[in-house]
């Protein structure tokens, strides 16, 4: 009972402070709206088990899911930027920690600042050190995580390998020599989706070629995109583009996947969203299978030792109809029960670091311990590195070379050149 006085009052201080900085007072504990684009597969799974921990905290509090298919959250972000032009926010959105946040809806003065939710509870003493400012402008902090994700994994076929005698390559060469004996047995040697995918997998060669130092410094100003490294770099990638399947621009990451798991592909790069659909429950949507028998990972050639990482937050609207709402949403989605509901499903590691990794597979727990130990760069494609004006400009470029039946690299490489220099982070 205490605890639970405790916990109200200090909801209670938050939305006062929170009506003191912003003017107008928070309204709405009814009632709370959350956009995000987790649909299908873990991430619906993984949603609805962060639901039912907020349901039975907040029972009073009708949680309306205002989720978007497609596109890994692109088709999502359209309608949220819809709903934003038109003054009419949703409570809480998901958004990628990193530029996402900074870049565009800080940028944008769009969210408010949530210093005194996680002064309140705690959350400034679990999260890591590296991420808080990711999602901080200033002395404001703007959104709360819920996970951290890898984007560099290779996915794995362990019985298509082993059938062909091929090991998983650490460097781009032997993967194109893997290559050679995958295609000889009518097998697609690297499955992959639609354009994000392709934008996943160039950022993945880029890390792999260019070393992280080289390629943080293409995002934080002090590198050169028109550098030799960059074109041998895009030359790699214009050659591992050689040998993914020809319907890529017709699959989703799902469909992708799925052909290695099916033993129709041997490889897919592609983020760790993977091990909730490989893993998941059939009546979820998911496949099912176990991991290191079903399905293998490794890190893609060249980013080992290297963790290149996005995270999941939730956001607080400015203007949010339902703002006392919203602020028990985010004390759920960054509470401790929360982020064990959520991950272990999802297919992702807490954000926070205090969870129990007993209630995560095998998978999860390499990557747990990969975080902690390895060198941590951010994703291009899900919001860390650029800002969305920036990453839409790459995103056009890209699209024209992979339509480019010649990949011309000295022009894709000057469009990069160009977007890098009329829109940087700030």
């Amino acid at each position: 009972m205490i605890r639970k006085l405790s916990t109200t009052i200090a909801l209670l201080i938050v939305v006062a402070l929170l009506a003191a900085c912003g003017g107008a007072a928070p309204a709405g504990a009814d009632q709370v709206e959350v956009f995000s684009w987790w649909t299908g597969g873990g991430e619906a799974a993984g949603l609805d088990a962060m639901i039912k921990i907020f349901a039975a905290e907040y029972p009073k509090t009708e949680f309306i899911n205002a989720a978007v298919a497609g596109g890994a959250g692109t088709n999502a972000r359209a309608v949220l930027a819809s709903r934003l032009q038109a003054g009419d926010p949703p409570d809480s959105w998901q958004a990628h920690a990193g530029q996402e946040i900074i870049g565009t809806y800080v940028a944008a003065g769009q969210i408010e600042p949530l210093n005194s939710l996680f002064e309140e509870e705690g959350f400034g003493k679990v999260m890591p050190a590296t991420l808080l400012p990711l999602i901080s402008k200033g002395d404001q902090i703007y959104s709360v995580p819920v996970n951290i994700h890898r984007a560099n994994v290779m996915w794995t076929n362990p019985a298509l390998l082993a059938e062909l005698g091929v090991q998983v390559p650490t460097t781009w060469d032997e993967f194109f020599t893997a290559c050679e004996t995958v295609e000889a047995a009518g097998k697609i040697c690297l499955s992959m989706g639609e354009q994000w995918t392709a934008m996943h997998l160039m950022e993945v060669v880029l890390l792999g070629e260019l070393g992280p130092d080289a390629y943080n410094a293409l995002w934080d100003g002090s590198g050169d995109w028109g550098s030799a490294e960059v074109t041998a770099a895009l030359g790699t990638y214009a050659e591992v583009l050689k040998h993914v399947n020809s319907d890529a621009a017709g699959l989703t990451w799902q469909d992708a996947s799925q052909l290695v798991a099916n033993g129709d592909a041997a490889f897919n790069i592609m983020g760790d969203w993977c091990d909730g659909y490989f893993s998941g429950t059939a009546e979820g949507g998911n496949l099912g299978l176990v991991p290191g028998e079903g399905y293998g990972w490794a890190p893609p050639p060249g980013t080992d030792g290297t963790f290149q990482f996005l995270s999941d937050s939730f956001t607080l609207a400015k203007g949010a109809p339902h703002a006392e709402g919203a602020l028990a949403w985010l004390k759920t989605a960054g509470s401790k029960a929360g982020q064990e509901a959520f991950n272990p499903v999802k297919g992702s590691i807490c954000a926070r670091t205090d969870c129990d990794a007993t209630l995560f597979n095998a998978y999860l727990q390499t990557a747990m311990a990969d975080w902690a130990s390895d060198r941590v760069v951010g994703s291009l494609t899900h919001g860390v590195t650029a800002n969305d004006t920036w990453k839409n400009e790459i995103n056009t470029a890209l699209g024209l070379f992979l339509t480019d039946t010649n990949r011309n690299v000295e022009a894709f490489q000057s469009a990069l050149v160009a977007a890098a220099a009329a829109y940087p982070n700030k």
